[in-house]
C-alpha cells in the first residue's frame, strides 16, 4: 500500500474513534467536599486528557500496523480483482 493519504486517513479516523472509546475511564464526578462555587457537578475530577491522548495514540498506531500489514500483504484489497 504506497498511498500515504490512505495511511493518514485512517490513522485519524480510528485515533478520533479510539480517543471517543477512552474518554470514560476513570472518569468520577467529584464529592461534595471537593465542589467549588460554580463547579459544574458533572464535570471529571481528574480529565487524565493528556494521558488518554496517548494512551489512543499508542492503540491506533498498533491498530493502523495491523491495517497496513493486512492490506499491504494481501489478505485484505479494497480494490476490485
Amino acid at each position: 500500500m504506497d498511498n500515504w493519504i490512505t495511511i493518514i486517513a485512517v490513522f485519524v479516523v480510528v485515533w478520533w474513534l479510539i480517543l471517543f472509546m477512552v474518554l470514560p475511564f476513570g472518569v468520577r464526578p467529584p464529592t461534595e467536599e471537593e465542589m467549588e462555587p460554580g463547579q459544574e457537578a458533572g464535570a471529571p475530577v481528574k480529565p487524565m486528557v493528556w494521558r488518554k491522548m496517548g494512551i489512543t495514540t499508542f492503540i491506533t498506531v498498533v491498530l493502523c500496523v495491523i491495517f497496513y500489514y493486512l492490506s499491504d500483504s494481501g489478505l485484505i484489497s479494497f480494490r476490485p480483482d
